[in-house]
């Protein structure tokens, strides 16, 4: 019985003294790397999952072939979001254009241990009406059919995260960073080709109650910084909301604590892709998200 217990405690000491050295030589390893190395080896990383790393910023974004593409949009996904993890406010712009109803939706808020904002451009294939909103698929615009956007996103006035590009789904996330959506505020601005298509877009925004910021040639700015009540949420909702922020805040304090040995975003990511590779997938889960909300949508309809 006493030699059964020496050698589980002689394991247990072991095992802690290698666990140790091996967090020492991935501490070692990340040291000796220089900042470009860090920065192309992170790409290739989070590529895989669609995203890419703004080494000069510190934050994720996603790509234009990014795999979600294939998945579309769905109102179930901001229906299920919460389960995920994923709690923010979303502001959905439904309008009509050319013979298919068009929705361009803004969203912020708290994806995981990540704070972020995302604009989204999608499409029918033909006009629907406002009955069908929350039943249709719609998918992703096409490369010609993409706009020029950009955001600022805010976090209680102070600057958190500055992006622009030609895109259909225009993100960026903060890794470790955790935040309320009622804090956060987001000034958009999109592009589009023509006068025709950005009236379209305002009246639909004006029908969604949100008026713009202002208008310049054939870009439009939008501020979106109003919260959601939880009055216009479902009990269950409300519940997955509230569990899955405390969930959030506690896993950003464990992520800070794992890694903190460093303080740049390029070196804690990579920390915990050597240290914790489940943890470090667990950070990008989004296309995991949308893998399963689309294949429960496809089993309804």
């Amino acid at each position: 019985m006493y030699f059964l217990l020496f050698a589980l405690l002689l394991m247990a000491v072991l095992g802690c003294i290698l666990f140790q050295c091996r967090r020492k030589k991935i501490i070692c390893k990340i040291k000796e790397m220089d900042c470009c190395t860090k920065c192309t080896l992170l790409d290739e990383l989070v590529y895989p999952f669609g995203y890419r790393f703004h080494c000069d910023h510190g934050f994720f974004s996603s790509t234009v072939d990014a795999p979600q593409r294939h998945a579309g949009y769905t109102w179930l996904y901001d229906y299920m979001a919460p389960r995920f993890q994923m709690v923010f406010d979303a502001l959905p712009v439904y309008f009509d254009y050319r013979g298919r109803t068009w929705l361009i939706e803004f969203w912020k808020g708290q994806y995981g241990i990540n704070t972020g904002a995302e604009i989204g451009i999608y499409h029918t294939d033909r006009i629907i009406p406002e009955s069908e909103y929350k039943t249709a698929w719609f998918s992703c615009a096409e490369d010609h059919e993409m706009l020029d956007c950009s955001f600022l996103l805010c976090n209680a006035g102070n600057e958190c995260i500055r992006t622009s590009d030609r895109h259909w789904w225009l993100t960026a996330f903060l890794a470790g960073c955790f935040s309320k959506p009622a804090c956060l505020s987001m000034e958009s601005c999109i592009c589009f080709p023509n006068r025709e298509m950005l009236a379209a877009f305002l009246d639909g925004l004006k029908r969604a109650g949100v008026a713009e910021s202002a208008i310049s040639v054939h870009c439009l700015s939008v501020c979106f910084a109003f919260c959601q009540t939880d009055e216009s949420y479902n009990l269950s909702t409300r519940f997955w909301r509230s569990f899955s922020q405390w969930k959030n805040k506690l896993f950003c304090r464990l992520y800070r604590w794992v890694t903190r040995p460093f303080f740049c975003t390029e070196d804690r990511v990579l920390y915990l892709y050597y240290y914790l590779p489940a943890a470090f997938r667990k950070l990008l889960r989004l296309r995991r998200f949308h893998k399963r909300c689309h294949r429960r949508y496809s089993r309804r309809h």
